[in-house]
Parts: structure tokens; C-alpha cells; sequence
């Protein structure tokens, strides 16, 4: 295991979204959100776009900025992986490619980020950027066995027949011949859509995701892929999923929504009693939860104790719980920043964790309505 530890603290610039017109593409995520009913940022799972200049202006007022001398003692570092039951290693910290910005960037944003020591990319189907994240990659001279890379199954590919050949796109796209890591993006399974391009779900599927996850098990016997999982599963449907008497390999990885407003404690602990590792995209929050989470007094006292930014204690605290976290930074100076996150002492730790698990969950990114079905219903 390596001795660097790469921790990067959350801090997301959002242009105006965009991305280019190629059939060969999935189509925009302006469309697909059209198409799905949902706003483009609650798909990506990330928070809105800000007017210019605020995100600059939220940092100042978080206390956020790069003058900020880190004097937090290095010696108490997070883990830089976790070892998945495959025995493989994965970097505790990815750069989440779900960025609200032209596809066009995304390119520049990874090589910043693989410079400063990223070597986890987190990346979709849906998000439109794979060959530009593919690019990048190359250029960067890093060899692929020291990369980490994940992609996510869309949910109009759940069909066993159709699973291989998109996932081969993702491949070609990505220059590589296999993934580290292949997710079930929903637990939703659409059919094909209706004369409106209205959603049309397929239930049968999307209550019975055996046949896809056998799918991606024979992927993994073909070497495409190392690991498996899922993302926005809750317990009802991983324990679904997991007690099926045909399952050959059980979900490594669970990528949710995982923030200080929607800390999910019962499903942390199940992950771990149940050897299920956690993602949490969007770790600050969603749309304005952020600037709630980088100005709560406990974060703030906490960051002002130890000298280091409000955001570094929030992703320390995400990684401190065990799970991997999936920040988003497109500005090189932010993204060597927010590389020096370290652990908390216990003390302060509990008082964050209680802090964020004594009130009432927040979630943002929920499509149930749209789609049609309770995707959360746990929660009710």
C-alpha cells in the first residue's frame, strides 16, 4: 500500500453545461434530463450551477482559501485504499467525472487532476465524456495499471444481450481493454422508450436485477471487468440482490449519495457488517447544501481546532467512516490544496458525525417521481 495518502476536498466550478452533438454519444445530458424528467444536475448526482464567481466567493466566506497555512499534524493520515474482496486495492479519493461543464474540459480537468496525484477516475455512460476522459488519459503518459477506473451501467442497458456491447463503448471510448470497477448506475431497468421518448420501466428487471448482475459476473470471467457493484441501492435492494441463490459474486461497492445532510448511518453500518464498501458522491452536499455544510458551526470549529479548510474536514470525516469518496475539482491550485486531508482525532470526529446524524435526512438526487418508482422507499 502506498504511504502517499491523496485526499482532495471538494470544490466544483460549474460552466454552463453543455456537451457536443455526436450520434456516437449518449445523447446530452441536457436531453437525457428532458428525456427523463429530471434536472441535469440531480442525474449527475452533483450540485447546481452557480452564478460565476460564487463558488470563489463560498470559499472566502468558508474560509476555504488557498492562503490557508495547513499545520494539522501529517503523521495521522486516512487510508489511501481499501482492499476489495477481489483483493484488489482502490484509491480512497476519485475524481468524479460527473461535472457540470462542457464536455470539451473534462479533459484538461482530468490531466490537472492525474498531475496532482489522482489515480481513481469515476466516470459514466450517461455523462457523455468517456472519450474525452480517455484522451486525457493517454496523454498523460500514466501506465494503466496504475489507474483506477470505473464506469456505470446506464439504466436502458439492463437487458443480459445489451449489457456486453455497451460496455465494450465505454472500453473503446476509454482506451482500455478493461474497467477496475463496473456499477448498475440505478436500480431502475428501462425498456425502450415510448413515441415521446416518454420512460417506459421495465419492473421485472428492476425488481429482479439477477440477470443483469449475472451478466456483468460473466464479464468478469472474460477479464473485461475486475469488480462489480451498484449505485443508489438501498438495503431492501442490495439484500434482494445479494441473497439470490445464483449469485456467484456479491456487490463490492455501493456509490449513493453520502453527505453531512444525508449521512445514511443505517446503511454505512449494514455496508460494513455486510463487507459492502461505500461511495458518496456528492460529499458536501447537493446544490446548496454546500455552502450549509461548509459554514455549520461544527465544521467550522473543528477546521479553525486543527487549520485546515471546512471542506477538508468533511472529506476527512467521509474517509474516517470507511467510505471512498468522490470529490470534483476542475482548478489545478484547488486540486494540489485539497490533496492534504488527514484524520480527524476522535474526539472531533464523533462531534461531526453526531452533528450530522442528529437531524433529519436530506436527500436531493431522487428520480422516483419521474421514473415512477420508489426507488428510497425505506425512507418513508
Amino acid at each position: 500500500m502506498a504511504e502517499k495518502v491523496h485526499h482532495i476536498a471538494y470544490h466544483q466550478e460549474a460552466p454552463e453545461l453543455a456537451l457536443p452533438n455526436n450520434k456516437n454519444k449518449p445523447n446530452s445530458l441536457a436531453r437525457a434530463a428532458r428525456i427523463l424528467g429530471v434536472t441535469a444536475i440531480m442525474l449527475l448526482g452533483i450540485r447546481a450551477v452557480l452564478p460565476s464567481g460564487s463558488i470563489s466567493h463560498l470559499s472566502r466566506a468558508a474560509g476555504c482559501g488557498s492562503h490557508r497555512k495547513l499545520v494539522h499534524d501529517a503523521k495521522l493520515r486516512l487510508p489511501s485504499h481499501y482492499t476489495l474482496p477481489s483483493g484488489d486495492q482502490i484509491p480512497s479519493v476519485a475524481l468524479g467525472a460527473a461535472i457540470a461543464f462542457k464536455a470539451m474540459m473534462i479533459g484538461g480537468a482530468v490531466k490537472s487532476a492525474l498531475k496532482a496525484g489522482y489515480r481513481h477516475i469515476d466516470g459514466a455512460w450517461i455523462y457523455g465524456n468517456e472519450e474525452e476522459i480517455g484522451q486525457a488519459i493517454k496523454e498523460s503518459g500514466i501506465e494503466r495499471k496504475d489507474l483506477w477506473l470505473t464506469s456505470k451501467l446506464w439504466n436502458s442497458f439492463h437487458k443480459p444481450e445489451d449489457v456486453e456491447p455497451v460496455l465494450d463503448e465505454t472500453l473503446q471510448r476509454l482506451q482500455t481493454d478493461y474497467l477496475d470497477l463496473y456499477l448498475i448506475h440505478w436500480p431502475v431497468a428501462f425498456k425502450e422508450p415510448g413515441p415521446n421518448d416518454e420512460i417506459i420501466v421495465d419492473h421485472e428487471l428492476t425488481e429482479n436485477p439477477l440477470l443483469t448482475w449475472q451478466k456483468l459476473e460473466e464479464l468478469v470471467a472474460k477479464g473485461k471487468i475486475r469488480n462489480i457493484g451498484v449505485s443508489n441501492f438501498n438495503i431492501r435492494r442490495l439484500t434482494n440482490l445479494t441473497s439470490a441463490p445464483d449469485i456467484r459474486i456479491k456487490p463490492a461497492i455501493n456509490q449513493v449519495e453520502l453527505n453531512f445532510f444525508n449521512p445514511q448511518p443505517e446503511l454505512v453500518k449494514w455496508s460494513k457488517e455486510n463487507n459492502i464498501l461505500l461511495e458518496s458522491y456528492s460529499p458536501l452536499g447537493s446544490n446548496d447544501q454546500v455552502g450549509e455544510s461548509l459554514k455549520n458551526p461544527v465544521v467550522q470549529d473543528i477546521a479553525k481546532a486543527l487549520k485546515i479548510t471546512p471542506a477538508q474536514v468533511i472529506i476527512s470525516w467521509h474517509v474516517q467512516r470507511g467510505t471512498v469518496v468522490l470529490p470534483k475539482s476542475v482548478t489545478p491550485s484547488r486540486v494540489e490544496e485539497n490533496l492534504n486531508v488527514f484524520k480527524l482525532p476522535k474526539e472531533q470526529f464523533n462531534k461531526l458525525e453526531k452533528a450530522a446524524t442528529s437531524h433529519s435526512s436530506r436527500r436531493v438526487v431522487d428520480p422516483s417521481e419521474s421514473w415512477g418508482v420508489d426507488i428510497f422507499e425505506d425512507e418513508k
